[in-house]
């Protein structure tokens, strides 16, 4: 079965190796959120690609979820001795990926490209697609402030409620080569258990990858971030309580109003209506079987 993911953040790392490893990892396409990329020390850093592609790699850092596991932080110490600004970390192994794209970008090469080169040689064999090559950047509207998503994510430690988010460049992206291609060619298309306005947002800000799942000939579903109303860490759940007016699987489905055709749901919040057809399994993935049961659960809808 052929299945294309959307996918942001650890939840989505995490939902897309379930289905590699439940599936050929050959019939798993993942496009992965960009508005969370940026520049630091003059390096392209894109976090949540390169969570997908640690994640798939099994190279991920899993008690931090993010970063690579093993990590020295050399040069780190090293420019906080001469006063720099460490407050994006990066680890000195994840330096030499961001070193490696960012001389790839200045070539010329796009990021569709260089992601490619990157998770092949990190043994990856799902595709991984940033949902464009254009420049798209997440924006967060706060009583505080507009801020870029890291600073206010990283820097403020997510700290301002949100009024809003803004996508900048999203009206000109364009999907990026072998997305709609791979959405064409899908059976299945899942939305990952990422947060709906900030990992999954920034996707569906591309019209060309909308108007595809609008437009869909095969089962659409989403996974809930949500469990018993929480999420399982970030601000998923405050910011559906401050912009939707509640934390339950209904307002889970309005983030995707037709984008989808079934909800999943943990069982925590089985006797909630989603306003929509759901499928009720435990979708905590903290180990290998929890992952093998949400896939096996995900791969049942019927095509």
């Amino acid at each position: 079965m052929k299945v294309v993911v959307l996918a942001g953040g650890l939840g989505g790392s995490r939902f897309a190796r379930a289905l590699a490893e439940s599936l050929d990892p050959s019939d798993v396409t993942v496009v992965g959120n960009i508005g969370d990329d940026l520049e630091v020390a003059g390096l392209h850093v894109s976090p949540d690609l390169d969570t997908i592609v640690y994640t798939l790699a099994g190279v991920l850092d899993e008690r931090r979820g993010w970063g690579r596991a093993d990590e020295t932080w050399n040069a780190r110490a090293a420019a906080e001795e001469v006063g720099a600004e460490t407050w994006f970390q990066l680890g000195d192994r994840d330096l030499g990926l961001h070193v490696a794209r960012t001389e790839a970008l200045r070539r010329g090469e796009p990021l569709s490209a260089v992601t490619a080169k990157l998770a092949q040689a990190l043994g990856v064999g799902a595709t991984v697609l940033p949902a464009t090559d254009d420049r798209l950047r997440t924006w967060v509207v706060t009583p505080a402030g507009e801020f870029p998503f890291q600073e206010w994510f990283v820097r403020r430690g997510h700290r301002d409620e949100v009024d809003g988010v803004r996508f900048e460049g999203a009206a000109k992206a364009r999907a990026a080569p072998g997305v709609l291609e791979a959405l064409e060619a899908a059976e299945l298309i899942a939305i990952a258990p990422s947060n709906p306005f900030l990992s999954i947002g920034p996707i569906l800000a591309v019209a060309e990858i909308r108007e595809a799942l609008e437009s869909r000939r095969v089962p659409a579903l989403a996974v809930s971030p949500l469990i018993g109303g929480r999420a399982v860490r970030g601000p998923a759940d405050r910011m559906l309580a401050r912009l939707l007016g509640g934390t339950g699987p209904a307002q889970v489905t309005d983030c995707y109003k037709g984008l989808i055709d079934v909800l999943v749901i943990d069982e925590a919040d089985a006797d909630q209506d989603a306003g929509i057809q759901t499928i009720v399994t435990k979708t905590l993935m903290r180990d290998a079987p929890a992952r093998r049961r949400l896939a096996e659960a995900v791969l049942g809808v019927p095509v």
